[in-house]
């Protein structure tokens, strides 16, 4: 398997999905792929993943502290753009943060395979919640930035880059 860059990935911001009880699938996002903006002038995308919670236990009849894993959060994901006031996707974005609601999210790498009819990029797929926008001034010699944090609230759905 080739080792790739993150340069030429592209992050999508989509319409409003709310929770569900169990894990999204890719089907769960086929009736929006057409709904997603890219958001543009990316420096930073942050991560993705998944953190188990440590729940310790302290037990006596072994001497021993023991820890389970309990629920699964996938964090936050930071993102960090030159501002662009033009941009729809900084806007839809922006828009997001003013309220309480879960939105889709796309992340498609560049990671096509060379060959085949049709090749296409791996793609990550998840909701969460835009928490914060703050612009960024820093140094004369600095470009104006915007930053972003989502609260990632559901399971990331990984589909593979393909031939076809």
């Amino acid at each position: 398997m080739p080792i790739h860059t993150t340069a030429g990935s592209k992050l999508y911001i989509g319409p409003v999905l709310a929770a569900k009880n169990t894990d999204f699938v890719a089907a769960d996002f086929s009736a929006i792929l057409d709904d997603f903006e890219e958001i543009t002038s990316m420096e930073s995308m942050g991560q993705l993943g998944d953190t188990s919670r440590a729940v310790p236990i302290e037990l006596i009849d072994q001497a021993r502290d023991k820890t389970l894993k309990g629920t699964r959060s996938a964090g936050n994901m930071e993102i960090v753009c030159a501002q662009d006031a033009a941009d729809p996707g900084q806007i839809n974005m922006i828009a997001a943060e003013r309220t309480p609601f879960d939105y889709a999210f796309k992340v498609e790498l560049n990671d096509k395979p060379a060959a085949g009819s049709a090749p296409k990029n791996s793609v990550r797929f998840f909701i969460g919640k835009v928490m914060s926008q703050q612009e960024v001034y820093e140094g004369a010699n600095s470009v104006r930035k915007t930053n972003f944090i989502i609260a990632v609230n559901s399971n990331i759905v990984r589909v593979a880059a393909s031939a076809s």
